[in-house]
């Protein structure tokens, strides 16, 4: 069984913050009788959650290149669904399991650091505790 067109997410509410890890794996076409090509279907991806609390797995089309950014790097998905497959098993149950698919995995782009307003460089604290007032 699967979901006719996946389940739409809210990302910031269902993932929050995210950070590459790294290439999990690569799925290859198969060929006619049922063996592994050199061609690249799909890639699958690590990618920690700051909401869930632990790594999912991403998988992004292969027509996309390799994506290979710093360790940690803060990363968002285009265009991500979440999708399942059920699996009948001994008597009425079923073993469900979900998977992620997105367009691209792409860096999100740092704000600009802000200038202080008084023109004076900012003065770096010490053991990061506030400066005290006399």
């Amino acid at each position: 069984m699967r979901l006719a067109n996946g389940l739409f997410i809210e990302k910031e509410a269902t993932f929050g913050s995210l950070r590459f890890s790294a290439l999990r794996r690569e799925v290859h076409e198969q060929d006619e009788d049922g063996m592994p090509t050199n061609v690249i279907k799909e890639r699958t991806y690590d990618l920690k959650s700051e909401t869930q609390g632990r790594m999912i797995q991403v998988s992004i089309p292969a027509s996309v290149p390799l994506r290979d950014y710093e360790y940690n790097a803060e990363v968002d998905m285009v265009n991500p669904v979440v999708n399942t497959v059920a699996h009948a098993t001994f008597g009425n149950n079923a073993d469900v399991e979900w998977y992620i698919k997105a367009e691209d995995i792409v860096l999100v782009k740092p704000e600009p650091a802000s200038v202080p307003s008084s023109g004076q460089p900012a003065q770096p604290r010490r053991n990061n505790q506030m400066d005290k007032k006399a």
